[in-house]
């Protein structure tokens, strides 16, 4: 495997930020260069060893996912090749883990959609029988499939905070009431679509979070990344019980591992050890074959 990649150095191009995964640099006025780099955050902490591999397993699963969404949904990509749009000494970076986008207006919104009962909706139900205001039937358990998939934005978190659950009325006061019906809509049949694709493969998407923005024109496009293990919850089907938690086709190695360390949960992370980056990266690989059929080199 490549060496990791935990930050980019491209110096023939402005750039214009760097995220907890993503770095992005200008290209022009109009136009974005996104590089997924092989940094990981756990607990919204990146932490300090990367894994390897990672940013290109999530660039390749994204790009599978906007491919086979695209007719529910424009995107950003514009399919001008990252590598003719840096330096040649900087052509290493970006291969397999880049895109050239669209400069978008984003929306100051992620658009979650659950299907399954876990996570902070399930820890929100056992409270209140609600998830983000949505009245659930009484008696769900852990992990249980909800009657019909529900929608339940988040704000946009800045970086080294957390995301929080909003309510569809509180979205609709940021965005306004047509914006937000049309977030709420398109996600929905993504999110359908998605989870019926991945269950002919074995797959269950328990829930995923989309991001989306505006083109020049007004148009919505589905943006940043899409449906990958960061950015959903995977679960193998032939695994899945109600009732218990899944294993899922993520950083769940990560985040076991740090819950066990006496850490606060703020910065600086404790080291990871080896072994556990390395499952991870397998983790990460086994999700992608799982989802495309293809390995990262076929990818």
């Amino acid at each position: 495997m490549s060496e990791a990649l935990f930050e980019t150095s491209i110096r023939s191009l402005p750039l214009v930020y760097r995220g907890k995964v993503r770095d992005s640099y200008a290209v022009g006025d109009d136009k974005l260069l996104i590089v997924t780099t092989d940094r990981l955050s756990a607990f919204d902490v990146v932490m300090r060893q990367p894994i390897p591999g990672k940013g290109k397993v999530l660039n390749a699963m994204s790009n599978f996912w906007f491919d086979l969404l695209a007719p529910i949904v424009p995107n950003h990509l514009t399919h001008i090749r990252p590598e003719d749009v840096v330096a040649p000494d900087e052509v290493e970076q970006v291969r397999g883990r880049a895109v050239v986008a669209m400069k978008l207006k984003p929306v100051p919104a992620e658009a979650v959609v659950r299907g399954y009962l876990i996570g902070s909706g399930w820890k929100d139900y056992q409270a209140s029988g609600s998830v983000c205001g949505i009245r659930l039937p009484p008696g769900l358990r852990l992990a249980e499939k909800l009657p019909q998939p529900i929608f339940t934005p988040a704000t946009k978190a800045a970086l080294g905070t957390h995301d929080e659950n909003i309510t569809f009325e509180q979205l609709a006061e940021r965005v306004g009431e047509a914006l937000a019906e049309k977030l709420r809509d398109t996600a929905l049949r993504l999110y359908t679509a998605a989870r019926e694709y991945a269950e002919s493969r074995g797959i269950i998407i328990a829930d995923t979070k989309f991001e989306f923005g505006l083109d020049g024109e007004g148009t919505l496009r589905l943006m940043d990344e899409v449906l990958t293990a960061d950015s959903s919850r995977y679960w193998p089907a032939a695994e899945y019980r109600v009732g218990e938690s899944p294993r899922s086709f993520d950083k769940q190695f990560v985040r076991d591992w740090l819950e066990a360390q006496p850490w606060n949960k703020a910065p600086p992370p404790p080291d990871l050890p080896p072994e556990i980056i390395a499952m991870t990266a397998a983790r990460y690989r086994e999700a992608l074959r799982a989802i495309t059929g293809r390995d990262l080199d076929e990818a």
